[in-house]
């Protein structure tokens, strides 16, 4: 039996849709969607299956329900008896490995994550930040751009060989786009984002989502769980409220976790949740990582069928 991990998405993976088939297929997922509901206010459901789109696209709204998607998807794989040796989220999904891993309940992640969206978002004012991704180039190529710009840009996510984002100030990251093309990129775009993620742009977020973390429970993790801001595992409550805070305006390094899972043997990557981003990072990691993803009925059955 191969060593498996489970991986959660993060912003960016929304869609009007997703999770309605499973909760109307499997009760356990469902209960998923009432309890979060339950907890953060609003009908989750309605949400997440019907939108509209733009409602979903709202930070405030897009992590609570990437959240709850996914710990719906989860709780039909342990139902069944699934049971990961480790467990990893990217930025938001993060939160969706802490509640998988038992160090956070759902209804306190779906308020923590609806606050952290909402500091994110107010952090920097509309059009004064920016993120891009940049493809081709080595980790070391795109610090240096970072540090030459003009004004604050960082690099964002570690993506996979070859694919970093970058985030900052706009006029600092579309000069880096350019930075990045004379450079020699196969690609260098802007992204479709409402803020400037991961640089220290964010740190008025981290800040506030401090005082909301002194509130919640938070225990160690039952499943081994790697963290973004350093790639490796996180053993005590006190590491992960640490790593939570540090990881709004630090850098994600998603290649870096990867690497040491499949260092400890990991050999099967299971996507949980909306999309298969996550899955298409640890394939340009490692081609001979078996791949599954659970969002839908059909995908949860060809993992049950595997």
């Amino acid at each position: 039996m191969k060593k498996t991990a489970f991986m959660f998405p993060g912003q960016g993976a929304q869609y009007v849709g997703m999770g309605k088939e499973l909760a109307e297929y499997y009760p356990e997922a469902d209960q998923v969607f009432e309890m979060a509901s339950e907890a953060i206010g609003y009908d989750m459901k309605k949400l997440c299956f019907q939108g509209p789109e733009e409602e979903l696209k709202k930070t405030e709204n897009t992590q609570p329900a990437i959240l709850t998607t996914s710990m719906a998807a989860y709780n039909i794989l342990e139902r069944k008896g699934f049971k990961p040796e480790v467990v990893a989220g990217l930025s938001l999904g993060e939160y969706s490995a802490l509640v998988a891993s038992g160090s956070l309940s759902l209804q306190e992640a779906v308020l923590l994550v609806k606050a952290r969206g909402k500091y994110m978002q107010e952090a920097v004012p509309l059009g004064q930040g920016k993120m891009a991704a940049i493809i081709g180039l080595s980790r070391e190529k795109v610090k240096n751009i970072c540090r030459e710009a003009d004004g604050v840009l960082e690099p964002a996510n570690f993506n996979s060989p070859g694919q970093v984002v970058i985030a900052g100030e706009t006029d600092a990251v579309e000069q880096g786009v350019e930075m990045a093309q004379s450079e020699g990129a196969k690609k260098a775009v802007v992204l479709p984002v409402s803020a400037p993620f991961h640089c220290r742009l964010l740190n008025p977020a981290g800040e506030k989502l401090a005082e909301d973390l002194e509130k919640v429970t938070i225990n160690d993790p039952k499943i081994p769980l790697i963290a973004n801001v350093h790639g490796d595992y996180v053993h005590k409550a006190e590491e992960i409220k640490e790593a939570l805070i540090r990881q709004v305006s630090h850098s994600v390094y998603w290649e870096d976790s990867i690497q040491r899972m499949i260092s400890d043997g990991i050999e099967h990557f299971v996507e949980v949740g909306p999309g298969k981003v996550l899955c298409g990072f640890v394939k340009r990691i490692d081609r001979k990582a078996v791949l599954h993803n659970v969002e839908d009925k059909k995908s949860l059955e060809n993992l049950l069928d595997y």
